[in-house]
């Protein structure tokens, strides 16, 4: 047992970080559906929606960064300082990819959504909703199974999302002659499929920290 867990037997239960955490993922939802529901109304309605993904991703970059100072401040943590550090950067990492898809859409000023770019999104929301189960889930380690169930189904989406990627991509190259409109389409899907790459890399990070307290 290392130092810090002797320690957490001492002391009241965490009012730091568990907090952070929940509005982190509660705004990483928020983000992925509000990304949902911008590919899914017209284009001359999308803008409001991406200015609000702009919103969200900048206060879940504020969390990290308030995260960061409270391991700073605190001497005792609820599990291994390394593991807070690297759980909170790698919830910011899937926002920064979401916003990034988000983004682009508005730059390549992209007027037709593929179903690709629907299922996609869809694939996030779903994972998205998995994590923040998953780290709701670190408040109780003692129940190990449960957080790697959700992990086990957000390493499935993430294998789904391949699949649809690559087959967009080959479709976009089979079926779209205009260059320009290969390289818009090409980087929005790949934000995307990105994201659920770093949504897996949050799920790998859930599973450390509950075999490490098992």
């Amino acid at each position: 047992m290392s130092i810090n867990n002797i320690f957490q037997f001492l002391v009241p239960k965490d009012k730091k970080f568990f907090p952070l955490f929940e509005q982190a993922t509660f705004k990483l939802v928020l983000l992925a559906e509000t990304l949902h529901e911008a590919v899914n109304v017209p284009k001359d309605q999308r803008e409001d929606y991406l200015k609000k993904i702009d919103e969200l991703e900048a206060q879940i970059e504020e969390i990290n960064h308030q995260t960061h100072l409270e391991l700073s401040r605190n001497f005792i943590t609820p599990f291994d300082r390394e593991d807070i550090h690297t759980l909170i950067k790698s919830i910011d990492a899937v926002s920064d990819n979401l916003q990034g898809a988000a983004s682009r859409m508005r730059l390549y000023q992209i007027e037709k959504i593929t179903k690709s770019i629907r299922k996609l999104t869809e694939i996030t929301l779903e994972s998205c909703q998995l994590i923040k189960v998953g780290v709701a889930q670190l408040e109780d380690l003692k129940t190990p199974k449960k957080i790697s169930d959700v992990c086990k189904r957000i390493n499935k989406l993430e294998s789904k999302a391949d699949v649809v990627f690559d087959k967009a991509v080959a479709d976009i190259f089979e079926n779209e002659s205009d260059v320009k409109n290969i390289i818009r389409y090409k980087e929005v899907l790949s934000s995307l499929e990105q994201a659920t790459d770093k949504c897996k890399a949050v799920s790998n990070i859930l599973e450390q920290i509950s075999v490490k307290h098992s």
